[in-house]
């Protein structure tokens, strides 16, 4: 989500959560999407129905990546000599481009041109995973049928790659999540004497205390295009929820939607929660990031929100586990970013080609130094490790950042389109001309259900 600055978060303004999916694309990239999100474990015979094209050992293989991704193509490249590799930049669907789709379709009906690595969203997966036509066979090839070891499938982040999953097989590696923590001033909420809760209902006492007791300064924030994935996706709300690959539940009558909704409008009417978009502009100078007390959000948020967007000091930040709500024992969290990387079922190399794959998503030669928290559980440790990615916080973040990993919801499922176009489109609008969340509800049910209509969904609301 584009040059390396770009494609941070911090450094971008209102974007979908395909862009979002880009820098984490996570870190934005939405940076992405995404969405992301989910659906069953793998099922299905892995080698059932893949027919691999015939195999050229030793031919070069193409290599389509964004401009964030492109240094570390070619840091493989460069300890990879023998591997012969054509790189294409290309956008990397950002912003929710469609040109990867539109470039597949194009190569389905001429026979050629396929790239053989693709970085991507996560929404791609969802149109990759199946013919562009009845002749056609689809874009991204099963890894899970001989192609990447299943012990390496394992070693992902519990749910993580659940977007890449579809009718029984994993047609995608997870390049990074955005897990959603609880973000805190450690300076601020020592000065004020808080403590930092571990429930939404002491998340809301709080907020409402520091309305009360120091006016402007913020608990969160409302009015970004991918807010909806911090708090409703957090609270287990099944808006985007598919039963199967041709059914989407949207049920925000729900009470884990309603619950949220009640949470945020409280803490909306108090002041503690501010409808601005943390992104948006002008935030960072008023009311400025020096006020946000606390923040539910991504793991990204801590370097390229509060660091490079509202540059507060370091020694400052910190991060809690994600919330539960009382009465019950698990939490669960959202996630907001985190970009795939495929490869296509028409490789004539998949050895070179899986390997690549393999490589930029698992590698600690890469993912130890790379912007935002890696998938694969191995490579996040090595990322943690890394003083780069942890010295600006004033506490250790590691095991918050490892625990809220493995707490991802997979109820908020990867679609054919964005959860952020009805949430831009209906209830930011909403929310700034002072209407609430919970009166706003049934608007967004309706503008969810009508996109996914418009893309082949059956919809089901119970």
């Amino acid at each position: 989500m584009k040059s390396p600055e770009s494609a941070k978060p911090g450094m971008r303004r209102l974007v979908s959560r395909s862009a979002f999916a880009l820098l984490s694309l996570s870190a934005a990239t939405v940076l992405a999407g995404c969405a992301s999100a989910t659906q069953s474990t793998p099922t299905a015979s892995p080698s059932a129905a893949f027919k691999p094209a015939a195999q050229t050992a030793g031919s070069q293989i193409t290599v389509w990546a964004d401009s964030t991704r492109l240094p570390a193509v070619q840091q493989y490249q460069k300890s990879h000599p023998d591997v012969k590799m054509n790189i294409v930049t290309y956008d990397g669907s950002a912003n929710g481009s469609t040109y990867l789709q539109t470039k597949v379709q194009l190569f389905d009906r001429t026979g050629n041109g396929w790239p053989d690595v693709v970085f991507g969203s996560p929404t791609d997966v969802t149109w990759a995973s199946q013919p562009t036509s009845p002749s056609a066979t689809a874009f991204a090839a099963p890894l899970d049928a001989n192609l990447v070891p299943q012990q390496t499938l394992d070693g992902f982040a519990k749910g993580s790659l659940a977007p890449c999953q579809f009718n029984g097989h994993t047609y995608c590696l997870r390049n990074d999540i955005a897990q959603v923590v609880l973000w805190y001033n450690k300076t601020l909420m020592d000065k004020f004497g808080y403590q930092v809760p571990t429930t939404w209902e002491q998340y809301e006492a709080l907020g409402e205390q520091v309305a009360k007791e120091h006016p402007g300064y913020l608990v969160g924030a409302v009015g970004d295009t991918n807010s909806q994935e911090s708090y409703f996706w957090s609270s287990q709300c099944p808006a985007f929820q598919l039963e199967d690959p041709a059914t989407l539940k949207v049920d925000l009558t729900d009470g884990n939607c309603t619950r949220m909704a009640t949470l945020l409008d409280k803490l909306i009417a108090a002041k503690a929660v501010t409808t601005q978009g943390f992104f948006s502009q002008g935030f960072a100078k008023d009311p400025g990031g020096s006020k946000v007390v606390m923040a539910n959000g991504p793991s990204w948020y801590g370097q390229y929100l509060f660091n490079a967007a509202f540059k507060v000091p370091a020694g400052q930040i910190a991060a809690a586990a994600p919330l539960t709500w009382e009465g019950e024992t698990t939490a669960a969290t959202g996630n907001v970013g985190g970009g795939v990387w495929m490869v296509s079922s028409h490789s004539k190399n998949l050895k070179a080609s899986t390997d690549l794959a393999t490589w930029l998503t698992t590698s600690n030669d890469f993912q130890a130094n790379a912007p935002t928290y890696p998938a694969y559980v191995p490579a996040a440790k090595a990322w943690l490790a890394n003083p780069a990615n942890s010295k600006y916080f004033a506490t250790d973040i590691s095991a918050v950042f490892e625990q809220a990993a493995d707490l991802v919801w997979t109820g908020w499922s990867n679609t054919k389109f964005s959860d952020a176009t009805a949430w831009s489109n209906v209830v930011l609008p909403a929310l700034t001309q002072g209407k609430t969340l919970t009166e706003t509800l049934p608007q967004w049910q309706t503008a969810i259900t009508d996109e996914a209509k418009s893309v082949g969904y059956t919809i089901a609301t119970k």
